[in-house]
């Protein structure tokens, strides 16, 4: 039996006052598990693509982000993270919900295919069915090829 507590979750629509908190939480994932792939060197600007239709943020108390999602194109998940001290806490499957109803129908996301990826094992128990591999179209910090698996809900 688990003694971990599930705190109240808020779902909000993201706001410009956010992107700092965001960017702190980003950071701290980024030493977690790798995520994003390559730092952005404007990380404000990453999250806040003027290509973005809607992003939200998840918060259980004032001025801690747990978690972030966005989408483009009206129905591609991106900028998806969940803050480490929130991770089993049900926020990315409650913030994958929320983008869920906000688009009114089947989502795609792109997930880098990496050995092992905490990521893969999330979206394959959580109901997300794997279409195909492709080459994305930048690469790794070193240089190297990224493939992404991709993905639909």
């Amino acid at each position: 039996m688990s003694n971990l507590t599930i705190r109240p979750l808020t779902i909000r629509a993201r706001r410009s006052e956010d992107l700092e908190l965001c960017v702190q939480a980003l950071r701290e994932v980024r030493l977690a598990s790798g995520y994003p792939m390559k730092w952005p060197s404007d990380p404000v600007g990453w999250l806040d693509h003027p290509r973005l239709d809607q992003a939200w943020v998840a918060y259980s108390s004032p001025g801690v982000i747990d978690g972030h999602v966005a989408v483009q194109n009206g129905r591609e998940v991106t900028r998806l993270f969940v803050a480490p001290a929130a991770r089993r806490m049900k926020v990315a499957s409650a913030l994958l919900d929320h983008v869920s109803v906000w688009s009114g129908g089947r989502l795609i996301l792109d997930v880098v295919d990496r050995p092992d990826s905490s990521a893969v094992a999330f979206y394959e128990a959580t109901g997300w069915r794997y279409t195909h591999m492709t080459t994305a179209g930048w690469n790794g910090p070193r240089g190297e090829t990224v493939r992404l698996r991709h993905y639909v809900r």
